[in-house]
């Protein structure tokens, strides 16, 4: 799927916010979103060699993150996330561009004196059980990242897969609103649905200072 998120001058009509909701529906689907175009080349070759379902691969409009590409693509197994900064009391859990999104945010969190983990989850469907499951042991807050509608999202498929091993944890879903967003330059629209590092900073920062506070809302 091309075109994933917010897609900016195209309208409100072309934002590609749902499909990881309603794909995550189909029985034997493999989602997964590349937080690089190194990794897209990776998923893609993983695609073409899984032979067990049907694999949707989500990559945004725009500049590339400069990542170089390899000559000689790697395999990724399916359902496996990756740990990409190592920190505590909060695991910043991105999926596609949520990754660079948690890396600003940590980034700005750590001088707040919070070092938190950031982990690129890759796959949507099948969740990394086993990751969340240690994250959710080893954290006081999960904060899930998804360029996507939160309802059915990245972050409900985290709560599921958690809820459905017996593992309960706090869970701060960030987003796109329940409304369909207007055309302009992404930058203005992230601003606007508080999808920047520096909005996704203070939100921790708040959870993180009334542990009782509700996590509801972008």
């Amino acid at each position: 799927m091309d075109r994933a998120g917010l897609v900016g001058d195209d309208g409100p009509t072309h934002h590609g916010m749902f499909d990881i909701a309603y794909l995550r529906s189909l029985p034997n689907m493999t989602l997964m979103a590349p937080r690089n175009e190194a990794l897209l080349v990776e998923m893609l070759h993983t695609a073409i060699a899984w032979e067990n379902g049907p694999v949707g691969i989500r990559y945004p409009r725009g500049t590339a993150e400069g990542a170089l590409i390899p000559d000689q693509p790697k395999g990724i197994e399916i359902g496996t996330g990756e740990i990409l900064r190592e920190g505590n009391r909060v695991a910043l859990i991105g999926y596609g561009s949520g990754v660079s999104k948690s890396l600003e945010a940590a980034d700005l969190l750590a001088e707040e004196g919070l070092d938190v983990t950031v982990v690129d989850a890759r796959f949507a469907k099948p969740i990394d059980g086993g990751l969340m499951a240690q994250l959710a042991a080893e954290h006081e807050l999960l904060v899930t990242v998804e360029e996507g509608v939160l309802q059915g999202g990245f972050g409900s498929a985290v709560w599921e897969t958690l809820n459905e091993i017996g593992v309960e944890r706090r869970i701060l879903r960030v987003g796109l609103p329940d409304r369909y967003v207007t055309h302009g330059a992404p930058s203005s629209l992230y601003e606007e649905v508080g999808y920047t590092g520096e909005r996704i900073a203070e939100r921790v920062l708040a959870a993180v200072a009334d542990p009782k506070s509700s996590l509801a809302g972008r």
